[in-house]
């Protein structure tokens, strides 16, 4: 369970890469992505085969994205993850959020023992939206019910 400090510290960051938004503007990634966006930030979509999302200038692989980069989304399909957070930290993005969708389990260990061996801090498992502006509806009942559980 993510730590809400790595969480608040997470969601103070201006440049942030993002892995799973789709070409679909109706994807929930695409919504979180918006949200992030939204709040200010520089957002940098990681897509294997689009040149744009979201408006946005894609890059195909986490190592093409361009400094500064305070952090990195990834919310890609499950079996997806190790690699995905070893190509982050190469790429030496400080800080991973790994967002797990409901009913997909648990985030990877390993992709959490990775971070936490290169001394990265990690959200894991928990949606942004969760913590960041407001939301409605079916979300606000989630984000109660995990708010409670999140340790300081």
């Amino acid at each position: 369970m993510p730590s809400r400090t790595a969480i608040d510290d997470f969601l103070a960051q201006e440049h942030l890469a993002f892995v799973g938004a789709s070409r679909d503007p109706k994807e929930f990634a695409n919504s979180v992505y918006r949200r992030l966006r939204e709040g200010g930030r520089t957002m940098y979509p990681v897509h294997r085969e689009a040149a744009e999302v979201e408006g946005d200038r894609a890059v195909a692989r986490l190592a093409d994205v361009p400094d500064p980069v305070d952090g990195v989304v990834i919310m890609a399909p499950p079996g997806t993850e190790v690699e995905l957070t070893r190509e982050a930290l190469e790429r030496g993005i400080p800080r991973v959020w790994l967002h797990r969708g409901a009913g997909q389990g648990p985030v990877p260990a390993e992709a959490v023992a990775l971070c936490e061996e290169a001394g990265v801090p990690v959200v894991d498992g928990a949606c942004p939206l969760m913590f960041e502006g407001h939301v409605g509806g079916v979300h606000r009942l989630h984000r109660y019910i995990v708010r409670r559980r999140i340790a300081a």
